[in-house]
């Protein structure tokens, strides 16, 4: 099959100009600081795809999805203290690109899928060759998004809100308490809080729709990233509870988005439906299913019996940063 056009790329976006501030994480350091550190370094990575993703690189667009979630994770994670008149804006436009995304993702995973399982039956993979037009058709779309003025805009006004936005500068007892506040001390308690929903909801797993059980993935990806961005802060005990941790969340995370990708698969054969009127049945198995749930159920119980993470467990060197 007929791999992506190929489109030359433009010369990325590059963040505006700011000073040398420190790249390493530590748990005294206040939230200002530790926020524009982390969100520094996931929207370089965004960057750092761009080429390739342009020119058609399945793996850099996979990639590029993952920094946008981290960042856009990093976002909620520090939030209310940025949530400032500019968040709405600079939301939006990380919303927008991470769909320009997500629709040539959604395509690569589904044809990928079925041709794995076709095992090189001619008739499968005639049959996807209208697929591959559309696939081939978004990879171009997605390309003239990244090259586009809205994106250079996005990546500009994005890096200048991380800096200095509003949030950075206003004078209320409370936001600069939120500012001053130590990463340790932020982290414990917004952790504690995202995995205890994310338990509460997961208890339903087994009764929940396509719709909210995509919400719960979702609650998922935010714990594991954000946990992910705060990796400076383990060593020794906690590095071993992190990865405890980690580990029966990405388990979780696996079986979820590959339901998830199912739900996709159905949905895309639908709006192809004239055309390959065979291939949603191919994204249909109640046993796959019954699977994954039970695979994420039994990881939520394990995480469950663990320790929700404390400030203690973040802090091996709790002397605030200057």
């Amino acid at each position: 099959m007929a791999r992506p056009t190929k489109i030359a790329a433009t010369t990325p976006a590059r963040p505006v100009a700011r000073s040398a501030s420190p790249g390493r994480l530590s748990p005294g350091m206040a939230c200002d600081t530790a926020f524009r550190i982390i969100a520094r370094r996931h929207l370089a990575a965004v960057l750092a795809q761009h080429e390739g993703t342009c020119r058609g690189d399945p793996e850099g667009l996979h990639q590029i999805r993952i920094a946008l979630t981290h960042l856009r994770s990093a976002i909620r994670f520090f939030s209310p203290m940025v949530d400032d008149a500019l968040r709405p804006m600079v939301w939006a436009e990380l919303k927008w690109l991470n769909s320009q995304l997500g629709m040539v993702r959604d395509l690569d995973v589904a044809i990928d899928r079925v041709l794995a399982e076709a095992g090189g039956e001619l008739a499968v993979i005639a049959e996807l060759r209208h697929w591959d037009e559309k696939r081939a058709e978004s990879h171009r779309l997605l390309a003239r998004a990244l090259q586009s003025a809205r994106y250079q805009r996005l990546v500009e006004q994005a890096s200048a809100w991380i800096e200095s936005g509003p949030w950075s500068t206003r004078r209320s007892k409370e936001a600069i308490r939120l500012r001053r506040c130590t990463l340790a001390d932020h982290a414990a308690k917004r952790l504690a809080v995202w995995e205890k929903t994310l338990l509460r909801k997961a208890r339903k797993l087994g009764k929940l729709d396509v719709e909210k059980r995509h919400k719960l993935r979702l609650l998922n990806k935010r714990l594991t990233y954000s946990i992910e961005s705060l990796d400076d802060l383990f060593t020794g005990t906690s590095l071993e509870k992190q990865k405890s941790v980690l580990k029966q969340l990405r388990k979780a995370q696996r079986s979820l988005g590959q339901l998830n990708d199912d739900a996709r698969g159905q949905t895309l054969a639908a709006s192809l439906n004239e055309a390959v009127p065979e291939a949603g049945i191919r994204f249909l198995n109640h046993k796959r299913e019954k699977k994954l749930l039970q695979t994420a159920s039994k990881a939520y119980r394990k995480l469950d019996k663990a320790k929700p993470f404390r400030s203690s467990d973040l802090t091996p060197n709790a002397d605030p940063e200057d």
